[in-house]
């Protein structure tokens, strides 16, 4: 070809998204021309082509390291075929290259890392035979954790605050020896549990006069009144453990979180399954056991085969953030009364089940809460979903009513709310700006409001508003 030559060239290439040639793109040349091949996701061996095909390797390790989330893996192997065809790659020859993606995304999981491969396994088969969908059990199981950071629960007495490197701070009431120094005495000011150390502390939850903490390592240590309904530590209810102690009966199971309720104790572990402890009487929680029972017990019904990754314990209630392929569902099981089961009934339920009001608002939750008599949820746009014994306005709607299923709330509709927390008759919102919002009983100024009208109106609370923090 004449090197003098100049002019314009067509250049036509395929979209990898879509598989189909888009519009030609004509460039202005005052180079020489040069004739170009048709650019393909597998090319034809024609020499000057840089096929993916071609480069499968670093396809990959490109998926892997640009922290994609399932959805687009699932919408890459929607629109080409390169990204579902076998990679013929190890461990699985078998697998596409938005599987081996998601399989080493989930290897880079703290708690994925040390799975067998039996147990991983089991997880795959478990979310629904997809390494997308162990990715986002994984990943959502993350977001409500908060491994690896600072944390600070709210307990009915006493409260925790637990560092990001592990630490365990206690405060408050201490009459059950639920802080853990052991001793009986109340401490006014944050102080660290020493006979911790060198064990790092990852969760933590607080109950009536109890104190379960739950290490890096699966392992769970409670102490204080009737922890986990313990009877090696004597007859339930006559022996203080003050300091933390090891739950042997949980040993071989791998927890990654727990939650107290007043009459029982829930953990969950890694591979998404729920236990529970007491209250098996009458079949309150799917099965018979005896009030002091010290062995686990799975949460039998629906959720017997769909992983979990969040639980939240009311009085005497307990909720279930499950993940499903269809997407995140919400079960509750136990007490009904108020409604804050959410089934649009006040009826006990002795199995999980799920609460379709939810579903129904097209609300794809990705954080619950269980207080005493209402519960709250948070879903993916941002909105606040109540429910249950409305009494001080807990609920967020305007007024004391019970609602029976998930309402949203209106008065929170300008935010976009990333968590929520509920106690006995208050709830607290927290925005994507990192506003605070609270509504419920302002006894004891107890929704930590600074303004005098906005106290008072919480104090007399029967209209239920959402007050903004001052801080």
């Amino acid at each position: 070809m004449d090197a003098t030559t100049s002019g314009t060239s067509s250049i036509q290439y395929h979209n990898i998204a879509t598989d189909q040639p888009i519009t030609t793109i004509v460039v202005a040349a005052t180079v020489p021309t040069f004739q170009r091949n048709q650019r393909h996701c597998f090319g034809d061996s024609t020499p000057g082509e840089f096929p993916l095909a071609a480069n499968p390797s670093i396809v990959l390790h490109v998926l892997t390291t640009s922290n994609l989330d399932p959805q687009d893996l699932a919408s890459l192997e929607a629109t080409c075929s390169f990204f579902r065809q076998p990679a013929n790659f190890t461990p699985d020859y078998e697998l596409s290259i938005a599987e081996l993606a998601a399989l080493d995304m989930c290897i880079q999981r703290a708690i994925f890392k040390p799975m067998t491969l039996e147990e991983r396994r089991d997880l795959k088969q478990k979310c629904g035979g997809s390494w997308k969908l162990v990715l986002r059990f994984l990943l959502a199981g993350e977001a409500c954790s908060r491994r690896e950071k600072s944390q600070a629960i709210a307990g009915p007495g006493h409260s925790i605050a637990v560092t990001s490197k592990g630490a365990v701070y206690t405060f408050g009431s201490n009459s059950s020896g639920q802080l853990g120094h052991g001793t009986t005495e109340e401490e006014w000011r944050p102080r660290q549990i020493r006979s911790l150390q060198g064990i790092r502390i990852i969760q933590a939850a607080a109950g009536p006069g109890r104190t379960m903490l739950i290490s890096d390592a699966g392992r769970v240590y409670a102490f204080g009144k009737d922890s986990f309904g313990e009877a090696e530590y004597g007859v339930q209810g006559t022996k203080l453990v003050t300091v933390p102690q090891l739950v042997e009966s949980l040993k071989n199971i791998f927890v990654v979180q727990a939650a107290i309720g007043n009459f029982f104790t829930a953990v969950l572990s890694r591979e998404g399954r729920v236990y529970t402890f007491s209250w098996g009487s009458d079949g309150k929680l799917g099965h018979q056991t005896e009030p002091n029972d010290v062995e686990p017990h799975p949460l039998l019904g629906a959720l017997e085969n769909i992983p979990v990754v969040q639980i939240a314990a009311g009085y005497c209630y307990l909720l279930a953030l499950a993940c499903q392929p269809s997407g995140m569902t919400v079960y509750s099981v136990g007490c009904g009364l108020g409604g804050k089961l959410g089934h649009g009934s006040r009826t006990d339920e002795k199995y999980p089940r799920v609460i379709e009001q939810l579903q129904h608002l097209n609300l794809q939750p990705t954080v619950v809460a269980a207080g005493a008599w209402h519960a709250a949820v948070v879903g993916r746009d941002g909105r606040v979903c109540t429910w249950g014994w409305g009494r001080y306005g807990c609920l967020g709607h305007g007024n004391e009513e019970c609602e029976t299923v998930p309402q949203v709330v209106e008065a929170l509709s300008n935010i976009k709310a990333v968590h929520v927390s509920t106690g006995d008759y208050t709830t607290f919102v927290v925005s994507d700006q990192g506003d605070v919002y609270s509504f419920g009983c302002g006894e004891s100024a107890s929704l930590g409001h600074n303004n005098a009208a906005a106290a008072a109106a919480a104090a007399a609370n029967a209209d239920g508003q959402c007050f903004l923090f001052e801080l």
